[in-house]
């Protein structure tokens, strides 16, 4: 496309086809599966195949399509199956379940009951995505296009708004389209949430031949899937954001920096570049406006540590991936020493709709400081797990029970944790408290990234604590002392703890560390390493006492704290557990009890590894954890 009146005219034919794929009026009917990467591990591309082979075998390639969409978000009843024009929603769907869904719905037009989500409080059957419980909350800005679009079909893409937000920006001064941004409120989605459009004015103020945008696609939190959802599900949006970024400051040329443990997201959006250098949307002289930009790929090798911008950008360069000392900011001196400004994907994301909608609809969502939606992946002990979208300023009661579904099998909520290992854990206390970053901040957490960890009462948060720790002392860069150092210490003190060897000096010591840490790290990773620490302690400091204390763990978690036993009044003698046990740790005993039985069986504590193997197959609940 050369000019802005060819890129109008292909958006309104790209438009009208992508409406009439989804309201019928091309004659046929649509089959779209979700192609994201739950999906996909769950058989979603073999579905694909086999329902492509009956349409085949049925002669209706003139009538019926099968396509592939982004992620739908709600992971825990993926693979998804929905039909259009009637908008019907299967779940669950198995390889199995295909020749019934082709003949008794595409064929016959019968809406197959069993395979409808169920809502887990009503026992309703809910047909249609918008009417679900888990969506009805969710408003979609950074996931635009997710579980609508083809991700690998820049027409698509073009007929659900791609590049309108890039034709109003090349339209305007460069001044303003970051005084948009400013007026929207935006604030950086990564974790820190810097206002963005403040970053973009340090870069654009800085004369250079050269400038950057650079994209943190280096998504590391445990329990964390949002960045790589967006660029699976519509990566056309990132490229425009980036683009956007790229003139507001001047600058030619962008990075995408992405993990190689994402290789669907990495080949859609290497697809996407390609399809955009062909229509002429990147590259020299976009649409004939003067304006330049290119976009290259960068593969990270998973170090968490170069999530931070700058050690991000030491890795592009072919270095070490360790944080440089600040100042000078990337905005003055970033890639190759030039001012770049470094996004993450959903920020980049939230631009075009902010460019196409307007600032002031972006930011009529949200909260005074806060504005917009953020996209969180909902996990842990949760009935609906997934990747959601809310506007800021919900409630984590909303977020848990409204939009989550609440805590599985009746169990008590206990915290939730939030920031990922940067992070805090929050409380029933803060249910009714909005989500958003000074909020969050202010009640010994942070957003994050976006990573939403729920636990319940069967959960230990000392071992909770641990977890986080031994994840940030193996991604620690080594390169400053108070974090390579100080986060080893604070491990292995956690460690005694939950071994029943901790002592109340080491509570102290913990403290102490933590705070130390805290105060001399080089980079963010250090200096938020203790959160998890500080937060359990200030919420749950009577678990730690019990671990120091009484040498039990609440939860009946930490293995070194607990042993397992048989109820002799319940255990029936059918050698079960004997069969099952890895280290022949059960044994028959001379117990006699006053019911008939083939015989009773103990568990030797010294030789138990308390795997749990017993426990699970024990058929009548005769083994328990004390």
């Amino acid at each position: 496309m050369k000019n802005f009146a060819e890129l109008d005219q292909k958006i309104c034919s790209c438009t009208d086809a992508l409406t009439a794929k989804m309201d019928g009026s091309n004659g046929k009917r649509a089959i779209l599966l979700c192609g994201g990467t739950g999906c996909i591990s769950s058989n979603s591309m073999d579905i694909k195949a086999k329902f492509e082979q009956l349409v085949e075998e049925n002669g209706l390639q003139d009538k019926v399509t099968v396509n592939i969409v982004g992620c739908f978000g709600f992971c825990s009843q993926g693979p998804f199956v929905k039909i259009f024009p009637e908008d019907t929603l299967y779940r669950l769907v198995s390889l199995d379940d295909v020749d019934e869904i082709f003949e008794k719905d595409i064929m016959g037009g019968e809406i197959i009951e069993r395979l409808l989500y169920v809502e887990p409080n009503s026992g309703e059957k809910v047909a249609k995505q918008e009417d679900i419980n888990f969506y009805k909350k969710q408003k979609r800005v950074a996931l635009h296009g997710g579980g609508v679009i083809n991700p690998e079909d820049i027409n698509e893409a073009m007929g659900y708004g791609a590049f309108q937000g890039l034709k109003k920006a090349l339209s305007m001064k460069p001044q303003e389209v970051i005084d948009e941004v400013l007026a929207a409120g935006l604030r950086g989605r990564g974790g820190a949430g810097f206002p963005s459009g403040r970053k973009w004015s340090f870069a654009a103020a800085n004369a250079a031949d050269q400038k950057y945008v650079v994209c943190n696609g280096d998504e590391g939190d445990p329990g964390a899937f949002m960045d790589r959802s967006i660029l699976e599900g519509n990566p056309y949006a990132v490229i425009e954001g980036m683009m956007i970024a790229g003139y507001a400051i001047g600058a030619t040329e962008g990075y995408f920096y992405v993990r190689a443990e994402y290789p669907i997201a990495v080949n859609r959006l290497r697809n996407a570049i390609k399809q955009m250098n062909e229509a002429g949307i990147l590259g020299e002289n976009i649409m004939g406006t003067g304006f330049s930009f290119q976009a290259h790929i960068r593969l990270g090798a998973g170090a968490f540590v170069c999530g931070e911008e700058t050690a991000l950008l030491n890795s592009i360069e072919g270095k070490r991936g360790m944080p440089r000392p600040r100042p000078p900011f990337p905005a003055v001196k970033g890639l190759w020493g030039k001012p770049t400004i470094v996004n993450n994907v959903e920020t980049l994301a939230c631009v075009p709709y902010i460019l196409r909608e307007g600032a002031a609809e972006f930011a009529s969502c949200g909260t005074e400081k806060s504005k917009g939606t953020k996209v969180f992946a909902l996990g842990g002990k949760v009935n609906n797990v997934g990747l959601v979208e809310i506007p800021m300023g919900t409630t984590l009661r909303e977020l848990i029970y409204d939009i989550g579904g609440g805590i599985p099998d009746g169990k008590k909520f206990k915290a939730i944790q939030t920031g990922g290992p940067s992070g805090g854990c929050l409380t029933e206390k803060d249910l009714d408290e909005p989500i958003d970053f000074d909020n969050l901040v202010a009640r010994g957490s942070m957003m994050g990234s976006g990573g939403a960890i729920v636990m319940d009462e069967d959960n230990c948060m000392v071992d909770v604590a641990k977890f986080y720790m031994e994840f940030i002392c193996d991604e620690s860069c080594g390169k400053c002392s108070p974090c390579r150092i100080g986060t080893k210490r604070m491990l292995e003190i956690l460690t005694r703890i939950t071994e029943g060897r901790g002592t109340m000096q080491d509570l102290e010591e913990l403290e102490e560390l933590g705070q130390t840490v805290k105060a001399n790290s080089l980079c963010a990773l250090g200096q938020t390493a203790a959160n998890p620490i500080i937060s359990t302690l200030t919420h749950f400091r009577h678990e730690y006492l019990a671990h120091i204390q009484d040498k039990t763990c609440p939860a009946k978690v930490c293995k070194h704290l607990m042993t397992y036993t048989i109820d002799q009044d319940k255990c029936v003698g059918c050698a079960r557990c004997a069969k099952f046990c890895p280290v022949d740790a059960i044994a028959k005993t001379t117990y006699t009890a006053p019911h008939n039985r083939l015989a009773s069986y103990q568990i030797d504590a010294d030789k138990c590894l308390k795997c749990g193997a017993c426990i699970a197959t024990c058929k009548l609940d005769a083994i328990y954890k004390k």
